[in-house]
């Protein structure tokens, strides 16, 4: 095969990866919101964080989620304070996230053209109509073990970026133990 021919297979095939890779991100979301939904159906507003928990992380990415929560200071963790962090933190969202949840009632959801802003990274943005209210949501999905939700932009705010200016103040205030304290004082308070 000449130079010439490889170069034009890698041009024809590039769009083609990534126009498989934007399908797939995308039907990956579609699959979690229904797995999401149906758990949802079947629970009630008690049991929906821990029914959700299973399916949440299987399609979220909390590891990067916290990671990125926390900021640069994330690399002065241990691994075992990292560890801790991490479950913390995704209790936290899954707490949060099901909280938003009226078990059977379901958003009307329009899933509109995903893009890629990055390699291993898709962005799917949506159309959300939930109990009257109508919002945009992005999801940003990154190759991670699978496409996985690595942050949720909710009506232009990212849910990383709001937890990462209150979780930097508290790694600033006093390293790795002020975010873990911080962490589980919001997981302690009652629902």
């Amino acid at each position: 095969m000449t130079l010439r021919s490889l170069l034009t297979l890698l041009m024809v095939a590039s769009p083609l990866t990534l126009s498989a890779q934007l399908a797939e991100a995308q039907t990956r979301l579609k699959t979690a919101v229904n797995e999401v939904l149906a758990v949802a159906d079947r629970s009630t507003r008690g049991t929906l964080a821990e029914s959700l928990r299973p399916v949440l992380q299987r399609q979220v990415s909390f590891e990067t989620m916290t990671k990125r929560a926390v900021g640069p200071g994330w690399r002065q963790f241990t691994p075992v304070q990292q560890k801790q962090a991490t479950q913390l933190f995704t209790t936290l969202i899954i707490r949060s996230y099901s909280n938003k949840f009226t078990p059977g009632e379901h958003p009307a959801i329009t899933y509109l053209n995903p893009v890629s802003p990055a390699a291993g990274r898709v962005d799917v943005p949506t159309s959300m109509v939930y109990k009257g209210s109508q919002y945009t949501v992005i999801y940003r999905m990154e190759q991670v073990e699978g496409w996985r939700i690595a942050d949720v932009v909710i009506e232009g705010v990212s849910l990383i970026a709001n937890y990462r200016s209150q979780l930097d103040a508290q790694f600033k205030k006093g390293g790795a133990n002020a975010v873990i304290s911080s962490l589980t004082q919001s997981v302690s308070r009652p629902q």
